[in-house]
């Protein structure tokens, strides 16, 4: 008897040959390009940007950290730490270059790395 009411309410139920539509995947298909994406950590709030980007799953982020490690360097430790938790929840990958330079890859990529101990050759052009 409820139920009959509530179906007064809002109109008839669909005739049988009716019918709806519904999207399994939550979602329209989206195109799956990876982005390489560079940022510049000026100051601990920049990295909001970053971590969005990281979270979507087809960004890999190249971070210059050189104007916050030159203004303060607890900030820049802070903010790497978040930074890593958020890779590590994605099961992405992160790795230093240099002393300025950090790379956050998605899951499904992976960065190189060298054996531990193994010397990087140089080429000739670079002077030591």
């Amino acid at each position: 008897m409820v139920i009959n009411t509530i179906k007064k309410m809002f109109g008839s139920s669909p005739a049988a040959d009716e019918y709806v539509e519904i999207d399994v995947n939550g979602q329209q298909e989206r195109e799956t390009k990876v982005i390489v994406k560079p940022f510049v950590l000026r100051q601990y709030d920049d990295i909001n940007d970053i971590l969005n980007s990281i979270r979507e799953g087809y960004t890999i982020a190249v971070i210059d950290m050189k104007p916050l490690k030159t203004k303060d360097v607890i900030e820049l430790k802070r903010a790497v730490a978040k930074i890593k938790k958020t890779v590590d929840a994605i099961e992405g990958q992160i790795a230093a270059f240099g002393d300025t330079t950090i790379i956050v890859t998605p899951k499904f990529a992976e960065i190189h790395r060298a054996p531990a101990g193994a010397a990087i050759k140089k080429p000739d052009y670079i002077n030591e």
